[in-house]
């Protein structure tokens, strides 16, 4: 999977690239009213500005204007910062794939550490989902 085949917004400051967004509508493993955010990072010294929020909600804006009524996204357990930060802009965890990181390390990709930075042990994935279809309706500027 190329996290860059789809849609992409790109954050600039000064004009410089400080953060981007990437998505995928429909597709193989989501119905074709559904999208999947695939990357969202910011260059670590632009964090905290708002950068994030902006790339997110531009995505999402985007993503209801093109008639997306849900988007979905995959993290690990350990990423506590991407949960928090989604868990405040109404992203909810739809599922709890238990064991797939465990699944992935033994069969794809040896190379995942069995335990983060923060010392959590990786283990699952978690599904976390957002409709959209509120941004679709509401008035413009709201």
């Amino acid at each position: 999977m190329d996290p860059l085949d789809g849609e992409v917004l790109v954050a600039e400051l000064d004009g410089r690239p400080i953060g981007l967004v990437g998505w995928h509508e429909g597709g193989q493993f989501s119905n074709p009213d559904e999208a999947e955010v695939r990357v969202l990072l910011v260059e670590p010294d632009a964090r905290r500005r708002g950068a994030a929020t902006a790339l997110l909600a531009g995505a999402e804006a985007r993503m209801a204007g093109a008639g997306v009524r849900a988007a979905w996204l995959v993290s690990t357990n350990d990423n506590i910062e991407a949960l928090a930060f989604y868990g405040h802009r109404g992203w909810l965890v739809s599922a709890i794939l238990a064991g797939a990181v465990d699944e992935a390390r033994r069969t794809l990709k040896p190379g995942i550490p069995a335990i983060a930075e923060n010392g959590i042990p990786i283990r699952d994935e978690l599904v976390l989902r957002r409709s959209l279809s509120r941004l679709a309706t509401a008035p413009k500027g709201a």
